[in-house]
């Protein structure tokens, strides 16, 4: 197997990545655009460790401007094999309560805006999105959480929303009824692009809020959700950097199948592809593409 390489994906409130070594930065060219910023590529221990600010530093980048497939190319070329997303999101649950992380293990997608796929007209592909989330590594994320002391839950269902703006009352007592656990606006595509690109994903979900069900709590606003990110970035941090000193040296086969998820996916002839698709499709798949 290759090299293992982190990839750190922060979300709102998360613009750096504190222990990081031999830092440098690096904007990586994309053919599917400009990314959200560049990457600081650096070592945790011996783990080599790739971070974006999925926002941009300043939190230039609403969840609907961002550029997902940019995102997940750049850091495909970056040599990434497995991805933690550092996501902020809302609570449909008492029990998950703001402050706790919680590793949720499926997606729901309400966006419309986005564009969802690196495969389209000219070259066909469709992968299987049953298990998003790679068990190894969250088991991995699990167990740097009880080593660091950090409470976490495990399992759940993360509903992504359009946005910018927060739920309607209606909308979140329906995906309440419905047995979703959290809400976000950020983790779709970018699970979907991450396993076209055959990268393990895994989100660290950090409670903010209680979107706006919860009668006994006031409805959500940034300040409330920024003021709860501060309180938890080290923690975050503190968490990933545990990850990155534990983690194994040679990529680990998936148990989901993320690191072959394009094997049989794509179904169009090699004839009749696109040619200028097939180009920006280097390194996303270039692995299958290669040797058909």
């Amino acid at each position: 197997m290759a090299q293992a390489v982190l990839g750190v994906i922060g979300g709102s409130g998360v613009y750096d990545l504190p222990g990081l070594e031999e830092i440098r930065e690096e904007l990586i060219a994309s053919p599917w655009g400009e990314p959200s910023d560049a990457v600081r590529i650096g070592r945790v221990g011996n783990t080599k460790v790739v971070f974006l600010p999925r926002h941009g530093r300043g939190h230039r980048l609403s969840p609907s401007d961002i550029n997902y497939r940019a995102n997940i190319d750049v850091l495909k070329r970056a040599g990434v094999t497995d991805i933690i997303s550092v996501s902020a999101c809302g609570s449909y649950k008492p029990e998950l309560y703001p402050g706790l992380f919680v590793l949720v293990d499926q997606f729901v997608d309400r966006t419309y805006r986005r564009e969802s796929s690196f495969f389209g007209k000219g070259c066909v592909a469709h992968v299987s999105m049953a298990r998003p989330v790679g068990p190894r590594l969250q088991e991995r994320i699990a167990e740097a959480a009880a080593a660091e002391g950090i409470e976490v839950r495990r399992g759940g269902t993360y509903v992504c929303m359009e946005g910018p703006q927060f739920s309607s009352y209606a909308e979140s007592v329906t995906y309440r009824s419905l047995g979703f656990d959290v809400i976000g606006m950020t983790n779709m595509p970018e699970a979907k692009l991450a396993r076209e690109a055959e990268i393990t994903y895994a989100t660290i979900a950090m409670v903010t809020d209680y979107d706006c069900w919860h009668s006994e709590h006031d409805d959500v606003d940034v300040a409330q959700v920024l003021e709860v990110v501060r309180t938890n970035a080290q923690k975050a941090a503190r968490l990933v950097a545990r990850v990155a000193r534990d983690f194994p040296a040679e990529r680990e086969p998936c148990p989901a199948g993320s690191h072959h998820a394009l094997d049989h996916a794509i179904m169009t002839a090699p004839a009749l592809r696109d040619p200028e698709l097939v180009q920006k499709l280097d390194a996303v798949a270039g692995r299958v593409l290669e040797r058909s």
